[in-house]
């Protein structure tokens, strides 16, 4: 019978064709992250060339106005970081909650199952469906309105999908033997849940709420759905403060007044004739973009902090 062993020249061709197949890989994945990245740098420096000359302090502070040069996005940052505040406030709590139910707590049977698909597949419905969801919820059947609460709300419903399943998948990426060490000492269940899965999974639950909230932030469609003004010249009104002769705000008036976002604000600028807003919409774009960044540089340093300060 014929000899079926290689020879060691022929395994040295094996390695080497399987080396030359690896490098060329290997430079097509640059060559592809190069032209990503390469567009994006474009993209950017084109929307900073265009609106540098309006990185001013009058642009910051300013309301929205009909004439380009005066115009501002005082109105509009602020209301994304009140609706932002609103959907963490209303989003997280509860969708850490859910994940850590569904994967610690809950039994393994066709109820669950079909939540477990219902929630998978609620994170690719088009954002438009919240806003029609939130329209006839929110701003009809409990009577919020056209105001922040609902839109913070509406975002929350959004991102909610986003956060379940990155927590559950944070928690699956914890080692059974944490779990099964701390019942061995005698932890209950949410003993066990406190002190070790949710703290050790807490680098990737952070990741996944950074990730809603950055979508969140840009989200256009459901925000128009349920009614964010285009012109807005005025704040809401800060808590405990005047408002009228003799009536003073309360804590939580500032949910209930009308809103315009960034993203609204851009779009506006964009849909006008007039050239001078473009370059409005440009720094506009910049500035969400920034705060975008701001965002994820935040949730990179405290997952940085938090797994430094875990202990295996």
């Amino acid at each position: 019978m014929p000899s079926t062993a290689l020879t060691t020249e022929q395994i040295r061709a094996l390695i080497a064709k399987g080396k030359l197949k690896d490098t060329i890989f290997k430079v097509l994945g640059i060559f592809c992250l190069a032209v990503a990245l390469l567009v994006i740098v474009l993209l950017v420096s084109d929307m900073v060339a265009k609106g540098s000359e309006r990185f001013t302090l009058d642009f910051f502070l300013n309301f929205a106005s009909r004439r380009a040069t005066q115009a501002g996005i005082l109105s509009a940052w602020v209301g994304s970081l009140l609706v932002m505040l609103v959907t963490a406030l209303a989003a997280v709590p509860i969708g850490v909650a859910a994940g850590v139910y569904l994967e610690e707590y809950a039994k393994r049977n066709w109820i669950t199952e079909i939540i477990e698909i219902n929630i998978t597949n609620l994170a690719a419905v088009p954002s438009i469906v919240y806003g029609l969801l939130a329209l006839g919820i929110f701003v009809y059947t409990f009577g919020f309105g056209q105001s922040i609460l609902s839109a913070g709300l509406t975002l929350a419903l959004l991102i909610l999908p986003i956060i379940i399943v990155s927590t559950r998948e944070a928690i699956r990426a914890i080692p059974a033997m944490i779990r099964e060490g701390s019942m061995a000492v005698g932890a209950t269940q949410w003993q066990t849940c406190r002190y070790h899965i949710i703290p050790y999974a807490m680098p990737g639950i952070l990741t996944g709420v950074i990730i809603g909230l950055a979508r969140a932030i840009g989200e256009t469609a459901p925000i128009i759905t349920i009614g964010a003004l285009t012109f807005i010249a005025f704040l809401p009104p800060v808590p405990f403060t005047e408002i009228s002769p003799g009536v003073n705000a309360g804590l939580f008036d500032w949910v209930m007044s009308p809103f315009t976002v960034m993203p609204i604000q851009i779009f506006n600028w964009t849909s006008r004739p007039d050239p001078a807003f473009e370059v409005n919409a440009a720094a506009a774009g910049f500035v969400l973009m920034a705060m975008v960044l701001t965002m994820n540089g935040i949730a990179i340093y405290l997952r940085y902090k938090m797994r430094k300060n875990i202990k295996w």
